[in-house]
């Protein structure tokens, strides 16, 4: 069926413009200027709209089992709440756990995962053990199994941690076969030794999470990081979750040389802090456990990560999405913050709070849609058919209404969780309608969508690398 999106201000990484938009089927077939277009009898008026991409999100974990239990959040919940809130397609993380066979731990995603999702999925692949089987695995999944990328950890020692030595052997590979290396840069045999000293003082109130993973080991693993890329020639490095000054620091650096270092960060390293959130009355503060934390509202981090989104030394904004109910999942660390899952729930806000640093001129609107959707397509092989309105691009668009409002709220959301990381947030913004693939599946707060409609994909490699 041909769809007419007209009225609206189309915006893409290179600026915006007022366009119509044709839809032949499930892809964008052509971009008119206003009253060129030809007449179709299904059209969707966006006037006073921004017509973006569908967003993309590169880094969730639905269903992911940690500290005991698993994330709350299905493949079903998890994507109806992402497309709702304008993201349409998201990139999950297969799980190989130490001495799992790494095709087993992708089998083991996809059967969680087809037929329950709402919007279009990928994965990368966690690692949890580098040996020789894993690296023979590496390059099946990047030649037959469109995955492209693979995780390692330097933190949570006897879970996911890999040594240095493991972590160069998966970078040589990944030089050798064009995937990217993903890297959760913290110092964990440091932290274990901080987070023992703190509780054997009795300091086991949530905001110790904190205060023992001080940026400092955040900025060492992720120099040690870029620096062992460097030895395996360049491999690219891709470090998740980057939430502090110092860390930032050595990203830019490696940048400044032309190297292949890139990084992210998230939506609650913009806005939220140490000491309000992690340090609320109680044990309030365990909704905001995450790793790698919340920093302190005393120091520039905030600052310097949007400047860093500006200046594209930090290229794109994920969620980290790793949900956890406060009730019998954030509650197993009573008494202990070392025992409380790691994660938030952001994965149906994330376009609304990036959008809103364009409303308090920290962003522009090219750059909240580069974040959001153009550039973690294009650094995790999706672009052209995900990230950009463009002909031959999927149909996946989002009309976002700039004089709308939003309010987040648990009693509203649509995550699987009791609470609200963002409770009582108001943007000034809002997703009005949510196209997949040509397909309406949210419009004016209703969903239209269904489970089951989302679909694998195979990527290629990153666009980005020299």
């Amino acid at each position: 069926m041909s769809m007419l999106i007209k009225g609206g201000t189309v915006v893409g990484p290179t600026g915006a413009i007022e366009a119509d938009v044709l839809i032949d089927g499930e892809t964008i077939a052509a971009i008119y200027a206003p009253g060129q277009a030809p007449s179709i009898d299904h059209t969707i008026d966006a006037t006073g709209k921004y017509v973006i991409p569908g967003a993309v999100d590169a880094h969730t974990h639905m269903e992911l089992p940690f500290g005991g239990t698993h994330a709350s959040d299905t493949f079903d919940t998890g994507t109806k709440a992402a497309a709702i809130g304008g993201t349409t397609t998201i990139v999950d993380f297969a799980v190989q756990r130490y001495g799992e066979v790494v095709q087993d731990g992708l089998a083991a995603w996809h059967g969680k995962a087809e037929g329950n999702c709402h919007i279009d999925y990928a994965f990368h692949m966690i690692l949890g053990g580098v040996d020789d089987d894993s690296l023979k695995a590496m390059d099946h999944l990047v030649a037959n199994e469109g995955i492209s990328s693979f995780k390692l950890f330097m933190a949570y020692p006897g879970v996911f941690y890999s040594d240095d030595g493991q972590i160069l052997r998966a970078m040589q590979k990944a030089r050798d076969n064009g995937a990217m290396i993903m890297m959760h840069a913290e110092n964990g045999p440091a932290i274990d030794v901080l987070v023992k000293q703190a509780l054997e003082r009795g300091e086991t109130d949530p905001i110790h999470h904190g205060l023992t993973r001080p940026q400092e080991l955040e900025a060492e693993a992720t120099s040690r990081a870029i620096w062992l890329a460097s030895v395996a020639a360049d491999c690219p490095l891709y470090i998740v979750h980057l939430s502090a000054s110092k860390a930032l620091e050595q990203v830019k650096a490696a940048r400044d040389m032309g190297r292949n270092v890139f990084a992210e960060t998230c939506p609650q390293y913009l806005y939220l802090t140490l000491e309000d959130q992690l340090g609320a009355p109680g044990f309030e503060g365990a909704k905001w456990v995450c790793s790698t934390p919340l920093r302190s509202k005393h120091e520039s981090h905030r600052a310097d990560l949007w400047q860093g989104l500006r200046t594209n030394d930090l290229s794109v904004v994920s969620t980290d999405h790793c949900p956890f109910c406060f009730k019998d999942q954030k509650e197993l660390g009573l008494g202990d913050f070392s025992k409380i899952p790691n994660g938030i729930g952001s994965v149906e806000h994330r376009v609304d709070l990036l959008y809103q640093g364009v409303v308090d001129k920290k962003l522009s609107l090219s750059r909240w849609v580069e974040t959001i959707a153009t550039t973690p397509a294009r650094m995790f092989g999706l672009y052209p058919k995900k990230g950009i309105i463009a002909p031959g691009s999927d149909a996946d668009i989002v009309l976002y209404d700039p004089n709308g409002r939003t309010r987040i709220s648990v009693e509203t959301h649509h995550m699987n969780m009791d609470h609200s990381a963002w409770e009582g947030w108001e943007i000034d913004g809002k997703v009005d309608t949510v196209l997949s693939r040509g397909e309406v599946i949210a419009s004016a707060g209703e969903y239209t969508g269904r489970a089951g409609r989302g679909r694998y994909l195979k990527r290629g490699l990153s666009d980005y690398l020299l």
